[in-house]
């Protein structure tokens, strides 16, 4: 692991613990209607977590978490994030924040469902809920 990688993971454990538990509440709240442990609707899985991120103010507070971790990394962000492509995406995994450093792209996911694919490839992927949140963190 880089050292970049290493304060953006420190920073985000440290600072911004309420937003991880924040993602997580909100994909709780996708899935609780379900009637099992999956579903096969990614919109619903996509759409809902970003209305959800939208609803409780925390989409319009990730280009806030982006830029306090690329502060961390001692690298400077080319402009000022904003709650949208390319710096914020709401994807079937969960919230993706991205910014262009100086070594590279910097990637951070919370993940909050996984994909799961069928070995038959007639049938469509699957999303379930994770159990709490995963942070993955690139440098690309």
């Amino acid at each position: 692991m880089s050292h970049p990688v290493r304060a953006a993971r420190r920073r985000i454990r440290t600072n911004h613990a309420s937003v991880i538990e924040g993602i997580d509440a909100c994909a709780d709240a996708i899935a609780e209607p379900w009637d099992t442990a999956r579903t096969t609707d990614r919109d619903a899985v996509v759409d809902g977590l970003q209305r959800s991120l939208t609803e409780t103010g925390l989409r319009e507070v990730l280009p806030g978490v982006l830029a306090d971790v690329v502060d961390a990394t001692g690298y400077d962000l080319q402009a000022r994030p904003v709650a949208g492509p390319p710096y914020v995406v709401v994807t079937s995994r969960g919230p993706v924040l991205r910014a262009t450093i100086d070594p590279g792209r910097l990637v951070i996911r919370f993940d909050v469902f996984e994909v799961v694919r069928d070995d038959d490839p007639e049938l469509p992927p699957t999303y379930r809920r994770l159990e709490g949140t995963r942070l993955e963190i690139a440098l690309e």
